[in-house]
């Protein structure tokens, strides 16, 4: 890196999706303005895309245990027992401001999201399902927008070898400005092969496997959760750019690390 970092204030951290409040409670937690790294994953890490900051005091009214819940929130997917020896691994993820400022990339990294949050539990992605909505089809902005999220997520399951089995789709006027993106996927596992986000001991190899980092980089948690307005369309550089081949590889990866239960030498 070079040259000195930004120097911290409230306006930057308000451009970069925090509130004034949440500002001056990282000044509080710290002691002292955060530098501009730290800023950088506050916001990324206080997002609604991470945080559900808004949304969590409505989803903690959701029931989220039961006899056949295996595993509940928390983890990367959740997880209910099918009988047997097998396990049913779910995700449902929204991309709907991706989704807007670029329609086919924001959709398409939407599904490598959820399968990727289902394979990291051990299990096999076996199916893609969405639900859609966008305003008045009569309109050419709509029917852009419906193009190119339908193809984004057929795209991105073919190449990765995974069906989209099926899905719903709604249109209203309130979804013009507003469209809803959501990609589900589930999988299947071995009740004693589930694996969790946790290390457990001293002495663990660590993998670091993935992608490589793209143009959208930091904040594109954050940005996924911004309102939608003008400036928009100012953010697409932002919109992650999906691999789904190499995903595929990832894939087989982490299943196969699973399955040999690789440890240190």
């Amino acid at each position: 890196m070079t040259g000195a970092e930004p120097k911290v204030t409230q306006e930057l951290a308000l451009g970069h999706g925090l509130t004034a409040e949440e500002y001056d409670r990282i000044i509080q937690r710290l002691g002292r303005e955060p530098t501009f790294t730290e800023l950088g994953l506050f916001s990324a890490l206080w997002s609604e895309h991470c945080a559900y900051k808004h949304s969590r005091t409505f989803l903690r009214r959701l029931p989220t245990t039961g006899v056949h819940v295996l595993q509940g929130p928390g983890e990367n997917a959740g997880i209910v027992d099918l009988g047997g020896d097998l396990a049913l691994a779910f995700k449902i993820e929204s991309h709907n401001h991706p989704s807007f400022i670029e329609p086919f990339q924001g959709a398409a990294t939407g599904v490598g999201g959820i399968l990727r949050d289902i394979f990291t539990m051990g299990a096999r992605p076996i199916a893609i399902l969405d639900s859609l909505r966008f305003g008045d089809p009569a309109e050419a902005g709509t029917r852009r927008l419906v193009d190119g999220v339908v193809s984004g997520i057929s795209w991105y399951g073919n190449c990765f070898g995974v069906p989209n089995l099926g899905g719903e789709v709604g249109f209203a006027p309130e979804y013009a400005g507003n469209p809803l993106v959501n990609a589900m996927a589930v999988g299947l596992v071995a009740k004693d092969r589930i694996q969790r986000a946790r290390a457990v001991g001293v002495g663990n190899p660590v993998f670091y496997v993935g992608a490589k980092t793209g143009r959208d980089g930091i904040h594109g948690a954050s940005m996924a959760s911004a309102e939608f307005d003008e400036q928009s369309m100012e953010k697409r550089p932002n919109v992650q750019v999906g691999d789904p081949f190499l995903e595929k590889l990832l894939l087989e990866a982490c299943l196969e690390a699973f399955e040999r239960r690789l440890s240190a030498p």
